[in-house]
This record gives structure tokens, C-alpha cells and sequence, in this order.
């Protein structure tokens, strides 16, 4: 009698404990949705950007570029990202086809070389162009992309924030999960925390300066990155953001990448 009163309540403490998990997911896949409409409904659009990139020395390197996004219903977005300077990175280009089920596909031009190059997923993970951004960070990170767990509420910088984790399902991520702060108020990104395969708190990535634009849409003024095993760190300056530019999915193609100014 008493090993089947331990069984049964060895089996009713793990329905509990499955059942209270199965709500953090829920609750935590609920939060990142959220945060995902607060970006959606956009169509199209176009940024020009400004990179800082400062070595563990404090020495400054400058980057000008120009974005362009393209929403895609029923699928991931689509980006594309070219570099107007300095000249010895001028005319690099990356195209970003995300997806919410599946891989990523991305591009790179090389003006030197004059060829577009497929980039396989498991070479997403790396410094791009010397930056603390990696390309998986430059591409669109879907909903559908992570499985999610509600973690803890608590005050962020004065901001009380609901914090999440999610876990990349893509096996080549460069991640094995990330920790995230979105506000409550208005369910936008402010903080990723990045750990990398093993498991290491490698990089913080801040969001600052959100602005509303045509009443609808928040984006931020400022990606902020710092790599922790470095001490490099990268900022990203959002400048002339526009929106219904009447860009269209012939904007989006790999010869698009050659003829990108």
C-alpha cells in the first residue's frame, strides 16, 4: 500500500510540475507574439544606418549603409543590406530571405570579386565584416524560428518588463538560448541577453530610442551590441527611417544584390 500511495503521488508531483511548464511555454509564447505584432504590418521600408565598431582599446571605426525590408505574409521578411563606406567595404551587400518554417537563406556580394555567394546555414555564426553582429543577428529572428519559457517579471532600467527565455530550433543557431526583457507597457524588445554553444554569456544586445513612426510602428534609434569574451562592442544608428516605398519582391532577388546602390 504504501509503495502505490509513493507511485501515485510520484505521478501526480510530475503532472503538476509538466502541467506548470506547459503554462510558462504557453505564457511565454504569448509574450513573444505580442512583441512580434508590435512590428508587423509595416509592408516595406527604408533605413539609412551608421555602424560604430570600437575595439577593447576604445579605437572607433565607422560604417555607413543603407537597409531595406519587405514584409512577407505568411512567411518571414526579406532584407537587404548594403555598405556605402568606408571604401574598402563599399558595395558589400547582404540579402536575407527569412522563413518561419525552415531555413534562412542569405546572400553575399562581394563587389571585389563580383559574385554572389550563398551562405550555408551552419556560416551564419561569426563576426560579420569585423562587427559583434553575426549574420543569424542581421537576419529576422520569426516567432516560430525558438520554442519559449515565461521566466520572471521585474524592472529593467525603470521599464517593467516581462522576461522570457527562447530557445533557437535552427541546429546551427550560434546560440543555445537567449534571455529576453520585453516591456510590459508596450510589449517592445529591450534587452537579448546571448549564450553561446557552451552555454557562455557571450554578448548583450540593447535596444534604445524606440520611435513611433505614421502611428503604427515602433522601431528603435539604436541596436547596441557588446561581446563579453572581446570587450568589442558595435552600435547600430537608425537614420531616415520610410515607410509604403513601394519596394517589391524584384528588390529582393540575388541580382538585386549586384545592381544595389
Amino acid at each position: 500500500m504504501k509503495n502505490l500511495n509513493k507511485i501515485f503521488f510520484s505521478v501526480l508531483f510530475f503532472f503538476f510540475l509538466n502541467l506548470i511548464h506547459s503554462e510558462e511555454t504557453n505564457r511565454g509564447l504569448a509574450i513573444a507574439l505580442k512583441a512580434d505584432d508590435s512590428f508587423s504590418g509595416y509592408g516595406d521600408s527604408k533605413t539609412n544606418l551608421k555602424m560604430m565598431l570600437k575595439d577593447r582599446k576604445g579605437l572607433v571605426t565607422e560604417r555607413v549603409m543603407k537597409m531595406r525590408l519587405l514584409e512577407v505574409p505568411e512567411d518571414g521578411d526579406k532584407s537587404l543590406i548594403v555598405f556605402d563606406s568606408p571604401r574598402d567595404v563599399r558595395g558589400v551587400a547582404v540579402l536575407s530571405h527569412a522563413h518561419k518554417v525552415g531555413s534562412d537563406e542569405q546572400w553575399l556580394y562581394l563587389p571585389a570579386l563580383k559574385r554572389v555567394k550563398r551562405v550555408a546555414s551552419k556560416n551564419r555564426t561569426g563576426p560579420f565584416l569585423g562587427s559583434e553582429f553575426s549574420l543569424e543577428d542581421l537576419s529576422f529572428q520569426e516567432v516560430e524560428k525558438y520554442s519559449y519559457e515565461y521566466l520572471r517579471d521585474e524592472d529593467l532600467d525603470g521599464k517593467d518588463s516581462h522576461v522570457i527565455k527562447r530557445i533557437p530550433l535552427d541546429p546551427y543557431s550560434g546560440y543555445t538560448k537567449q534571455i529576453v526583457w520585453i516591456s510590459k507597457s508596450n510589449s517592445l524588445i529591450h534587452q537579448i541577453h546571448h549564450f553561446d554553444r557552451k552555454s557562455f554569456h557571450v554578448k548583450t544586445q540593447t535596444f534604445s530610442g524606440y520611435k513611433k513612426y505614421l502611428n503604427k510602428f515602433w522601431r528603435p534609434g539604436e541596436i547596441h551590441m557588446v561581446n563579453h569574451q572581446t570587450n568589442k562592442t558595435t552600435t547600430l544608428f537608425f537614420q531616415d527611417m520610410t515607410f509604403n516605398t513601394g519596394l517589391s519582391d524584384k528588390d529582393f532577388t540575388q541580382n538585386s544584390l549586384k545592381r544595389s546602390k
